[in-house]
């Protein structure tokens, strides 16, 4: 059964500047957000490509890879959760540079919390009105009612395993999943790892095999299959 910490919205931080980073922690908590923290680039980018978050606050000057780097390459990957960045630098080619990078959003320091709070809430709100509609090659997966549909109509009803996994593939088309993220993403990582290889089959005797791809010796993507899976 879900629990109030599961349905508060998750929220990935990526700030090096320490007390500024557990003063955010301690406002988006009180606000309601499940915050994890990452204090460089390249823990924000571990924490982006293997875990599912509602908005991304990035700090633009971090070690390791910097704020900019580290949204291309989430944006590279298929990462497409609203961002919004923190930066030093309020020259008007600077803010262009980072909703260039794929930021929706740009806020300089310092800046009001009051003013971070409404800006996080404007982009939860702009991205769910699209939430509950998944790409899914010439289909769609309609989350609400969990069934993948066309435009003729047809629908193809799922249950919520397969409607959870095929929606991690889906939401992130350029990013090749092992087994074992797939397990932990979706399922749980005590359970058998062959539960990954079930619900593939499940998917694809419902859907085609096409719909998802075998990636030898690493995984599965969303798309097109690859030879025998």
């Amino acid at each position: 059964m879900p629990t109030a910490e599961d349905a508060a919205p998750a929220l990935l931080l990526v700030e090096d500047e320490r007390e500024l980073s557990d003063m955010l922690v301690e406002v988006l908590t009180d606000e309601g957000y499940r915050v994890d923290r990452a204090r460089d680039g390249q823990e924000g980018l571990h924490l982006g490509l293997t875990r599912r978050y509602d908005v991304m606050v990035l700090d633009r000057g971090l070690p390791a890879i910097d704020g900019l780097d580290l949204l291309r390459r989430l944006r590279g990957r298929g990462v497409a959760t609203a961002a919004l960045l923190l930066t030093a630098r309020g020259a008007v080619a600077d803010r262009v540079e980072g909703l260039d990078a794929g930021a929706e959003d740009y806020l300089v320091k310092p800046f009001d919390l009051a003013e971070l709070l409404a800006r996080l809430r404007a982009l939860r709100r702009r991205h769910q009105q699209h939430a509950d509609r998944v790409a899914v090659g010439g289909r769609w997966l309609d989350l609400d009612a969990r069934q993948v549909r066309d435009d003729a109509g047809r629908a193809v009803t799922l249950s919520d395993r397969e409607c959870a996994l095929l929606r991690t593939l889906a939401t992130r088309p350029r990013q090749v999943f092992s087994r074992d993220d797939l397990r932990a993403l979706v399922f749980n990582a005590a359970e058998h790892p062959g539960v990954v290889d079930t619900y593939v089959h499940y998917l694809r005797r419902k859907l085609g095999r096409d719909v998802i791809r075998t990636v030898h010796g690493l995984g599965y993507q969303i798309g097109p299959a690859e030879g025998p899976a």
